[in-house]
């Protein structure tokens, strides 16, 4: 069942970062990204192309961004829950670590920089604990 109330989705959300790396990559012509599909965790369709998500390796040679980690929140989330995507980005930003969250069906999944991926670890661990505790979100 999916958690709905904000409190209880930080206590639950037990942050674990994933292997790998991944990047953001676009795709101007919807042919290109088909190409590429099969082999990317996430999607969207936006007025300039199509962003997927891929692992580093898929995408050498592509438009993309850095590469990035993903720290997944394994809560089961509801997807009309509120609160969790903004104490998560928040507590990232007070410790000057971009995130950039994406909401799946099951799950919410945070990708940050590879250089922070460790400490954003470690920052959402001590916001659960916080949760958890009854603490300051």
């Amino acid at each position: 069942m999916a958690v709905r109330e904000t409190a209880a989705m930080i206590a639950a959300m037990e942050p674990a970062l994933q292997p790998g790396e991944y990047v953001f990559a676009t795709f101007a012509d919807p042919q290109a990204a088909s190409a590429f599909a099969a082999f990317a965790s996430g999607s969207f369709r936006e007025a300039e192309g199509v962003s997927l998500i891929l692992p580093t390796d898929r995408a050498q040679g592509l438009a993309c961004s850095p590469p990035m980690r993903c720290i997944t929140l394994t809560v089961h989330s509801a997807l009309d829950g509120v609160g969790l995507t903004a104490a998560v980005s928040g507590a990232l930003a007070r410790h000057d670590i971009a995130a950039n969250m994406v909401a799946a069906y099951h799950h919410d999944h945070v990708f940050v920089p590879t250089a922070d991926a460790e400490a954003a670890l470690a920052v959402l661990q001590a916001l659960q604990r916080d949760g958890r505790s009854g603490g300051e979100l």
